[in-house]
């Protein structure tokens, strides 16, 4: 059985922590910003390996001859000759090791030398033994730590969602702001930069004394065990599972340690390099010549004394978001407050908690001026789909509900059903009769790549299928994604015009960032749906769908949902954008007058 992406990954991964348990320069970077790019990307490096041999390897982003080479050995031989070289030199599980709090690439190579510790079985009884606090640059905290970190990795806590973390840790920085004799509180991190999982939390504090913030840290009640504690930095155990680090910072140099805290990693290793090629040095401090301070209280000034324009968070992931900075082209990103419409809602029809007029009147107070009810379709008979009848009866209600309605527009939709075949659930003359299409996978999830993506691509060219909703299924810490090509399903919407969802409900957030950036660049246009199945859904694509967006480069013009209805509507599939239609109130199909004009032939 060929192996799949995610396994050569874990390999070059591995490859990455031996280099830099040996502390070799460089080398470990390339090894895992490769694994990155493998684990990404949308096409098997098995097949891709058959198709064109090493050099179609080498077309994968940060994946150079050298690795691909190693990349094509390891699917022909299932073994990297150089990887069984750097194991047979500290032949441990470094994979498992390095999960573990406190044990590091190098303390796992100082684990082994001193105890023979060479996977978690042995790691955990050297220090149920207590042999770990005698050794140089450990002793009984660090022993602690790595027996604490082994019982959290049997908890299964890891990164999760989002979605999971962010409203607690916003509520946490507001309370800290509020701190008498303090200035400023602003999360860092890869919440900051919105990663869609995290695995730990950072707040950055301006105090005028950091031991009352320490203080007040400490007895949170969210605070289930002081981890660590310093003079101006505290690191705690929430109950959610969650490590959260809190630091107090000088002013002075507020800017650039905001920006070093935020990340990423590979981001700060590139600014630097940058930084050292100008005679600079930066770091959390600020930014020096010599030893004296250029630029720290901003992250504009860190980044102006590189000589380059502000980075936003969401972009900082060191994948060519530099290069594009230096040369001008950094893109104009979509910004929070600009959406006008949801194009994803249940209601009590199916299995929504809210009423419709409940969605509309949330919808309404959320400042949008449209709202596109999509229930389920017949074959989702666990929510109580809806038939081509159903649809007809929800559409006389709509169409009720709108005459009442002044600056506000419902519209008719469906959540339709892909069926295994990749026809849909409803017939085409019902499709025709609706304002909005939104077609999804909801079962048969295990299909094979070339059958699952032929399933989509056939529902795509449906002349009625407006748009793809949440694209690959996914649920985060739940369900994998379909095995799907991406690529093909992105040349096929902008072939039929297909708009591809950005499902901002937090535990999918699908499409993931590449794939939207993917989809930007071939002039894919998107939507950024809540997915709402309760009034308090509805929120979510300001939450979380924007940023999400913000990290796959989309600007306001990449998003259809940021225009008015009408301008909305024009934009879809078989219609000139120039025709928009004026608003109806009647149920009518598509052909009839004052509604959508017919499907173009494809």
């Amino acid at each position: 059985m060929a192996l799949a992406n995610a396994d050569v990954a874990r390999v070059l991964r591995e490859i990455a922590l031996f280099l830099d348990m040996e502390d070799v320069p460089f080398k470990p970077r390339s090894y895992e910003r490769a694994a990155q790019s493998v684990e990404a990307w949308d096409a098997p490096c098995a097949e891709m390996l058959q198709a064109g041999g090493v050099k179609a390897l080498a077309q994968i982003p940060d994946v150079g001859k050298s690795i691909a080479e190693k990349i094509a050995e390891l699917l022909t031989t299932g073994r990297i000759a150089y990887r069984e070289e750097l194991h047979a030199r500290t032949p441990i599980d470094v994979m498992a090791l390095t999960t573990i709090e406190g044990v590091g690439p190098k303390n796992a190579r100082a684990l082994y030398q001193a105890l023979g510790v060479a996977d978690l079985a042995s790691l955990e009884a050297a220090a149920r033994a207590g042999r770990i606090r005698d050794l140089p640059r450990f002793g009984e905290k660090s022993e602690e730590k790595i027996l604490r970190g082994l019982a959290f990795a049997r908890a299964g806590y890891g990164r999760v969602p989002l979605g999971d973390v962010l409203p607690l840790v916003r509520d946490i920085e507001a309370r800290l702001a509020a701190l008498p004799g303090v200035e400023r509180a602003t999360i860092a991190g890869s919440i900051r930069r919105r990663r869609e999982t995290v695995g730990d939390a950072d707040i950055l504090v301006i105090a005028r004394r950091a031991a009352p913030v320490m203080e007040r840290v400490a007895a949170l009640p969210e605070v289930v065990r002081v981890l660590a504690q310093g003079d101006t930095k505290i690191s705690v155990r929430l109950a959610t599972g969650l490590q959260m680090d809190v630091r107090v910072v000088p002013r002075a140099s507020f800017g650039a340690a905001l920006h070093y805290f935020t990340g990423s990693k590979a981001h700060n290793v590139t600014l630097r390099q940058i930084a050292i090629r100008k005679g600079l040095k930066v770091n959390e401090y600020g930014v020096f010549r010599g030893d004296t301070s250029i630029a720290g209280v901003t992250e504009e000034a860190v980044y102006a004394a590189l000589d380059l324009p502000y980075i936003p968070p969401e972009l900082r992931e060191d994948t060519g978001e530099i290069d594009a900075a230096r040369a001008g082209r950094l893109p104009a990103l979509i910004e929070h407050g600009t959406l006008r419409g949801d194009l994803q809602t249940q209601t009590t029809w199916t299995d929504g908690a809210d009423t419709l007029e409940a969605m509309v009147a949330a919808a309404r107070r959320l400042g949008l001026a449209y709202l596109a009810v999509t229930d389920h379709t017949r074959d989702l008979a666990m929510t109580f789909g809806a038939d081509e009848a159903k649809l007809r009866e929800q559409g006389k209600t709509i169409d009720a509900l709108n005459a009442r309605l002044r600056g506000f527009r419902v519209l008719k939709g469906a959540e339709v059903n892909i069926r295994k075949d990749g026809s849909l659930d409803i017939a085409d003359e019902a499709l025709a009769a609706l304002d909005v299409v939104g077609v999804a996978i909801h079962s048969h999830f295990g299909l094979p790549r070339a059958e699952m993506t032929a399933r989509v691509l056939r529902a795509m060219r449906n002349p009625h299928a407006d748009i793809f909703f949440h694209p690959t299924a996914r649920v985060l810490g739940k369900r994998e994604p379909v095995d799907l090509d991406l690529d093909a399903v992105i040349a096929c919407a902008r072939e039929t015009g297909t708009v591809l969802e950005l499902d901002a409900y937090p535990t999918r957030l699908d499409l993931r960032d590449d794939h939207v950036r993917k989809a930007v660049a071939a002039g894919v246009k998107l939507v950024i749906d809540s997915d709402a199945h309760a009034t308090a859904h509805l929120s979510y694509p300001e939450m979380y769908g924007i940023d999400q967006a913000r990290r796959g480069w989309a600007t306001r013009d990449d998003v259809l949902n940021t225009r008015p209805v009408d301008a909305f509507l024009a934009a879809l599939k078989g219609r000139p954008e120039q025709t928009a239609r004026a608003p109806s109130t009647r149920s009518a199909p598509r052909t009839a007058a004052g509604r959508r004009r017919p499907k173009r032939a494809r």
